[in-house]
């Protein structure tokens, strides 16, 4: 077997998934073809990016996604808001927001410590917790990228709802010509408050 894809995430609840399809579908009339829209099923949040993990290893991360899922209490997210990266004038990314309590910070840099202490690549950049919805594709022209940046400020979307963060998952993704397709590899139940 090759080498797996994966990342490790928290899964958003199918009622606020619902609700992202809802203003998703707004926003991809509006804007159309330019963006790379993620499947409503795919959408997560993403805590650690893995990348190219050996099959050998994935017991190696279960043990420290268990250890880590262990010493956090399960809490709350709210689920609104829209933007993008790196920022409004230059969109790449399309993202609906996260507003979370400290726990999610500290589940998430004690991942991101523990996998760098197994040899994974530390991510640099600070922890922006983010639903992406779509990727500006790099053929998008000057007019496209003017419909996405007008689109943006006119379209508002409110508060989608609160998701409980009670478990963490190891996941590979398999690149496909139809778009990637998630399998969970491992769960792990946060503590209970």
């Amino acid at each position: 077997m090759g080498l797996l894809r994966t990342f490790i995430a928290v899964d958003i609840p199918p009622g606020i998934q619902q609700a992202i399809q809802h203003n998703v579908d707004n926003l991809r009339k509006a804007i159309g073809d330019p963006v790379r829209w993620v499947p409503v099923h795919n959408i997560h949040l993403t805590l650690k990016f893995l990348g190219d993990v050996s099959p050998a290893n994935v017991d190696l991360l279960t043990q420290m996604l268990r250890a880590e899922a262990d010493s956090c209490p399960s809490f709350d997210i709210s689920v609104g808001g829209l933007g993008s990266f790196p920022n409004s004038k230059r969109p790449r990314v399309l993202f609906i927001g996260t507003h979370a309590p400290a726990g999610l910070d500290a589940l998430q840099h004690g991942i991101e410590a523990a996998a760098a202490r197994l040899g994974y690549e530390p991510d640099l950049r600070p922890f922006s917790p983010h639903l992406t919805i779509g990727r500006v594709r790099d053929t998008a022209s000057a007019a496209d990228l003017q419909r996405i940046r007008k689109t943006l400020e006119e379209i508002k979307i409110d508060s989608l709802g609160t998701a409980r963060v009670d478990s963490v998952h190891l996941y590979k993704s398999e690149l496909k010509p139809t778009g990637s397709v998630y399998t969970k590899l491992f769960s792990a139940p946060l503590s209970i408050p």
